[in-house]
């Protein structure tokens, strides 16, 4: 097998037929690739900002998911490469799956609607995963014709390849490279948007020597890397770490956070699940800001996209560490839950504060339970023999252990007290939230 004929790694010796993207990067682009960024559904990724709330807080982090997708094919290329240098990884991926794989990379974000990520964590069964909605977009339109007569490959494939359905070893191989512990897509986004929010966290990892030390682990069916790459490795679980602590999960973002999915929820009954996630940023804040209109929904909305910004202030916050039952009260609780324990909190409250408190002005933001920063990868190493031994990068490092568990779970993943701002003060002077909080949990 062998996949050195493919157009767009050819078309990496050569500039000239490429786009730029920041921070100075050129990406090639081949006529099939062109062709596929030109269709309906990949230029509505252009409209859908990559960090959402976040630009609340950091201004500078508007850029779209269609830069971001530029930048996951850029390294798509430079993955394969260095992998068609491992002789495990050319024997099973040809040419066929690699063009799968690079038409993967650029379309890897195109079920992403607007803000959905906090309106997925709020687990609601009438709201698709943006995952599931992969294949169906692509097997309609004028993408599923690029795809047939351009590429030669089935939206299926595709879809195997960025979900993780693939059952064959070249699919899984490929689908480890799209989401796995060092793919593309967080190699991205590490760096795209720790440039964008201006702070320098996700870009102080070493990505020229993770990718010269790629490889595939010991049963050749996933990303592996060599011991030489470890460094750069933890350096990367540290980079995510900390863009989690200081960027995605900054207080005032998840104050936002909170806001957007209390509107959502209000006005849920009125959304229509399989127009919204055909829609980009400007369509979906109209919608939601048509059906919040008259309702509790309303203050909040306007909060978030109205023409000043008033988000809801942090009274109280809570991590494993320090109050681990208060943490281990909410930590992955189910949403319709928090929100019925955020009326028995707001009533305990204007009991013993006097001021009247509505349910929808105080917001618990109880994180959900799947890990962030876990970073499961074996790490290559040669034996004083001179054969070859992996061994979990995990296992070698005490700083990644700690990093993807104590630290981020117990630390990072907060539960916090969210209130509008005219009652935030007389909530602070009313003393601890504690006793109100596990009070308030058992009657859900």
């Amino acid at each position: 097998m062998s996949f050195a004929s493919l157009p767009e790694l050819a078309a990496l010796a050569s500039t000239a037929g490429g786009v730029r993207i920041p921070p100075g990067d050129t990406v090639p682009l081949t006529p099939r690739v062109r062709a596929l960024l030109d269709t309906t559904e990949m230029r509505r990724l252009a409209r859908v900002s990559q960090l959402g709330l976040v630009a609340l807080v950091y201004p500078g982090a508007v850029h779209s998911r269609f830069e971001h997708s530029l930048g996951v094919y850029g390294l798509a290329l430079e993955f394969l490469r260095r992998l068609q240098a491992e002789p495990s990884f050319a024997a099973v991926v040809g040419e066929a799956d690699a063009a799968a794989f690079v038409v993967a990379a650029l379309v890897h974000d195109i079920g992403h609607w607007p803000f959905c990520h906090p309106i997925e964590d709020m687990g609601l069964a009438e709201i698709p995963r943006h995952e599931s909605l992969v294949e169906g977009i692509l097997a309609d339109g004028a993408i599923a014709e690029v795809l047939e007569t351009e590429w030669g490959v089935s939206p299926r494939r595709i879809a195997e390849l960025i979900t993780g359905a693939a059952d064959d070893r070249a699919g899984r191989v490929l689908h480890s490279l799209l989401s796995g512990p060092v793919d593309v897509d967080k190699m991205d986004y590490l760096a795209r948007d720790s440039l964008h929010a201006g702070v320098p966290y996700g870009r102080n990892f070493d990505q020229p020597r993770l990718l010269a030390n790629l490889c595939l682990d010991e049963r050749g069916s996933g990303l592996a890397i060599t011991d030489k790459g470890r460094t750069a490795a933890e350096l990367m679980v540290f980079a995510r770490y900390v863009m989690f602590s200081e960027v995605y999960w900054h207080h005032a973002v998840r104050a936002a956070t909170g806001m957007l999915q209390r509107a959502f929820w209000i006005v849920r009954h009125a959304a229509v699940p399989l127009t919204l996630v055909r829609t980009d940023d400007h369509a979906f804040v109209a919608w939601l800001t048509a059906a919040a209109a008259g309702t509790a929904a309303e203050p909040l909305v306007a909060g978030l996209f109205g023409p000043r910004r008033r988000l809801y202030k942090r009274v109280a916050s809570f991590d494993a560490l320090h109050c681990p039952a208060v943490h281990a009260a909410f930590a992955g609780r189910p949403y319709d839950q928090v929100v019925a324990i955020c009326g028995h909190l707001a009533e305990a409250l204007s009991a013993r504060t006097g001021v009247a408190i509505s349910p929808d002005a105080l917001l618990i933001d109880a994180p959900p339970a799947e890990r962030e920063v876990e970073f499961k990868l074996q790490v290559r190493e040669r034996t004083d023999a001179g054969g070859l031994c992996w061994r979990r990068l995990e296992d070698l490092s005490p700083v990644v252990r700690s990093l993807a568990h104590e630290q981020f779970d117990d630390l990072v993943k907060r539960v916090r007290v969210f209130v509008a701002a005219d009652v935030a003060d007389a909530i602070r002077g009313c003393g601890s939230l504690d006793d109100l909080l596990l009070a308030a949990a058992e009657t859900a």
